[in-house]
């Protein structure tokens, strides 16, 4: 079985190339910017279906859990062709039209480091290992643009407690796949890779984590993060990494794509907090996609009530 995975790769500060190496990062980094006019609406996606997944050419079904918001879906359309997945591109078009042939099957997903029990999962492994359930979450991405979607998957922690973090784990890494060949325009982006997240275990294993098959993405869309990503809801877009092959839960704090890039606009937490502006712009209001007005941010993107707790303490201006 073919494993997409960087053998032997530790997710460590020396994995991340020196700032300094980054090629056109100011060319780039001003090419971000906020929504424009909202994209044609197109098919609407809406609650009751169950995906199909091309590789197993299984029929899944999928429970609803209490972890969904009551809010209208943004449009199937809006979603898959106005994203961000920058392994195809650094236009929030070029996912949609450069990730088409991505090859995600087989796939290996390799969970190790401070655990009992290193495993790979396999897709097939990863979709049966426990009921999927279909969760609406609202998505929020730091150039204040936001959408609604039903996102498939299951908590990260159902993996983690299989595998027995260790008491040394107080963090997850998460490492996605990269292949130059696959994903060619990644070069014009200025960024390293293999893209890397991370999260503190408690917010690794808090029930709002998902471990997702991408909902519609999981069949059609390469672009939004096929075969499987993370979503973190109160957590700024960037940080849900896509295309994950790797899972590394370790003793200190590992390294991430953007806070490497550029660490005084993107810290590690990436909480959402309107309280906390990027240097570039507000984070006080958004755009949802499909809307023509700007709406206020919420605290933890309306997430407060569930893991406000995981914050107690902190300066959240320092810890952004």
């Amino acid at each position: 079985m073919l494993i997409k995975s960087k053998s032997g790769s530790e997710l460590t500060q020396a994995d991340v190339t020196p700032k300094d190496l980054y090629l056109n990062r100011r060319r780039f980094l001003q090419g971000l910017g906020i929504a424009g006019a909202a994209a044609v609406a197109g098919e609407r996606l809406y609650s009751a279906f169950a995906p199909e997944i091309v590789q197993a050419g299984t029929k899944l079904t999928t429970v609803k859990t209490a972890y969904t918001v009551d809010e209208k879906i943004s449009s199937m359309n809006d979603v898959t062709h106005y994203n961000n997945f920058y392994e195809f591109g650094a236009d929030k078009g070029d996912p949609a039209k450069n990730a088409q042939k991505f090859r995600t099957s087989p796939w290996t997903v390799s969970v190790e480091g401070e655990i009992k029990t290193p495993r790979k999962f396999s897709m097939d492994e990863i979709v049966k290992l426990a009921p999927l359930e279909e969760r609406i979450y609202r998505h929020r991405c730091v150039e204040r643009w936001s959408i609604v979607v039903p996102w498939i998957g299951y908590s990260l922690s159902t993996i983690l407690k299989l595998v027995e973090p260790t008491p040394k784990a107080k963090y997850v890494a998460f490492q996605s796949f990269f292949d130059h060949n696959e994903m060619p325009d990644a070069k014009y982006t200025g960024l390293d890779y293999p893209y890397v997240e991370g999260l503190r275990l408690d917010e690794a294993m808090h029930p709002l984590t998902l471990l997702s098959v991408v909902a519609y993405a999981v069949t059609k869309t390469n672009q939004d993060g096929a075969p499987v990503r993370m979503v973190i809801p109160w957590k700024y877009g960037y940080k849900s990494i896509k295309s994950i092959v790797k899972i590394k839960l370790q003793g200190s704090e590992p390294p991430t794509t953007w806070n490497r890039q550029a660490p005084t606009e993107y810290g590690f937490y990436s909480n959402v907090n309107p309280n906390v502006d990027h240097p570039r712009w507000s984070q006080a209001t958004e755009r949802r996609l499909g809307d023509i007005f700007m709406r206020k941010t919420l605290m933890f993107n309306g997430y407060a009530d569930q893991v406000a707790s995981l914050y107690a303490g902190m300066d959240l201006k320092k810890f952004h």
